[in-house]
């Protein structure tokens, strides 16, 4: 606590160095990018020099280079795939590139059945575009340094390789490459191409008013700015963030120690039926979470089981999923989380105590060390270091946990628009909220970007300050 009522009490300070070093440090970056920049320049006049006809050749036009030392296999598949590129920017590249800049420039007219550009699909394909024109340069270069080593090889008095002998290699030596090839491809196309495509969409007005067959324009920041801005959906973002910020904590905490603590408590000599016990949690792990949290929501509802007991007793029956039932429409979301997330937490953790040293704990029980010391100084810093990144990982996929609230209370709506979200909503359901309800698209990839920011941000601190990274050799 000293220490941090210290740090507040240096952060005006600190915060005042950093902006009066500001520019100092902004002119130094540009003189050192200045400065590779001319390394680099001064490096391709270099290479230029050393290089021969050859190697010349082959960067005023593919393979030729290639086809000039007879490796007329390598030489001619260099030439196709640039004569492959010039075909494919004439006839469509240049035009989907364009495209990509304006996002259309004729609109729908549905009185006169005028077609009009989907700007949507524009974006699309120009992003396409530029992955194919990314593509080529990297063959194109790798081109150059093939016939550099060509010429390198026959300096050295080495035969070149045969086109044959080539392929051989990428199914022995260079099999790697031939095997991660279409995996690296796949996750381009299904994982890198999407996750663009969102980051770009947070640049548009993409949104009620600007739908295709409407028009879709460049917007710059102005998603973030309405984010951040004084206006309902400024402190609505504000609001939320700070309930998800809670739960991403609370239920991780919660899962990891009641998940350990049930762990330790299977693990003891003296629990008989060790199988038989380990058997419900296990069965509540593999049941669908969609099924259990439906089931739970029928428990809590006003006709439900819960409240049909709570009548028989003479009480009055309560919304616990309410919407004037916040805190505890919350206790419930993170009870039943943990339902769903502790099995797994236990089953880690119960392999990662079957590996720690019996020693410690002997060295512990003959120095006096009672149970809760033994916990506290011991097996705890043990799971910690050893489970570090799973822990992170589980405040990611609790602070992006769709599914928990979305079952439980998906159906209480307070309002529209901007601000349609209730009180136990985190990010990732305010984001469906606005992309999938009300269209909101822009806004809503805004918000996936800032998410994303924000656990990237914290993961990181997190890990870096963590004794897995500081202290990797602790328990090897």
């Amino acid at each position: 606590m000293k220490a941090f009522l210290k740090r507040l009490k240096e952060l005006p300070g600190r915060t005042a160095a950093f902006f009066k070093a500001l520019p100092g440090r902004t002119a130094r970056f540009f003189r050192e990018l200045w400065g590779k920049a001319g390394d680099l320049f001064s490096s391709f006049l270099n290479f230029f020099k050393s290089s021969n006809q050859n190697v010349r050749a082959s960067l005023c036009l593919m393979g030729l280079g290639q086809l000039m030392y007879r490796q007329y296999g390598k030489g001619i598949v260099y030439l196709a795939i640039e004569i492959g590129a010039v075909l494919f920017f004439s006839l469509v590249g240049f035009t989907w590139i364009s495209g990509f800049f304006t996002l259309g420039t004729i609109a729908a007219d549905p009185w006169t059945g005028q077609e009009g550009d989907n700007s949507v699909i524009m974006m699309l394909l120009g992003l396409f575009a530029f992955v194919i024109l990314i593509l080529f340069l990297v063959l194109y270069v790798s081109n150059v340094k093939d016939a550099r080593k060509s010429q390198l090889m026959i300096l050295e008095g080495k035969k070149l390789p045969s086109f044959r002998d080539e392929l051989k290699d990428l199914l022995d030596k260079k099999f790697y490459k031939s095997v991660l090839f279409i995996p690296i491809l796949g996750v381009s196309v299904f994982s890198v191409l999407p996750i663009v495509f969102m980051i770009l969409i947070a640049f548009t007005n993409y949104g009620p008013d600007h739908i295709p067959p409407n028009l879709v324009d460049w917007t710059g920041l102005e998603s973030f700015e309405t984010i951040f801005s004084a206006t309902n959906i400024g402190s609505t973002f504000v609001k939320i963030l700070g309930w998800n910020l809670l739960w991403a904590v609370a239920s991780t905490l919660v899962n990891y120690l009641l998940g350990l603590l049930l762990a330790l408590l299977l693990s003891k000599k003296v629990v008989k039926g060790k199988a038989f016990w380990r058997l419900f949690p296990i069965l509540a792990y593999a049941i669908p979470g969609f099924i259990t949290l439906t089931a739970f929501k029928f428990m809590f509802s006003m006709g439900g089981p819960i409240n049909d007991i709570i009548s028989d007793l003479g009480g009055t029956p309560i919304h616990f999923l309410g919407l004037d039932n916040t805190w505890g429409a919350r206790l419930i979301g993170l009870m039943v989380n943990a339902w769903l997330t502790v099995p797994s937490t236990m089953l880690l953790a119960t392999g990662i105590l079957s590996n720690a040293p019996a020693d410690m704990y002997e060295a512990a029980r003959i120095d006096g060390a009672s149970s809760f010391r033994q916990f506290k100084d011991l097996t705890l810093p043990f799971v910690v270091f050893a489970t570090t990144p799973t822990l992170i990982t589980s405040f990611i996929n609790n602070f992006n946990n769709f599914g928990v609230f979305y079952f439980l209370r998906g159906d209480i709506v307070p309002s529209e628009g901007y601000t349609a979200a209730n009180d136990t909503d985190l990010l990732i359901n305010w984001l469906y909220r606005l992309s999938i309800d009300n269209n909101y698209y822009s806004i809503g990839a805004a918000v996936s970007l800032l998410i994303f920011l924000i656990t990237s941000l914290i993961s990181l601190i997190v890990y870096v300050r963590s004794p897995a990274y500081r202290k990797e050799g602790t328990f090897r």
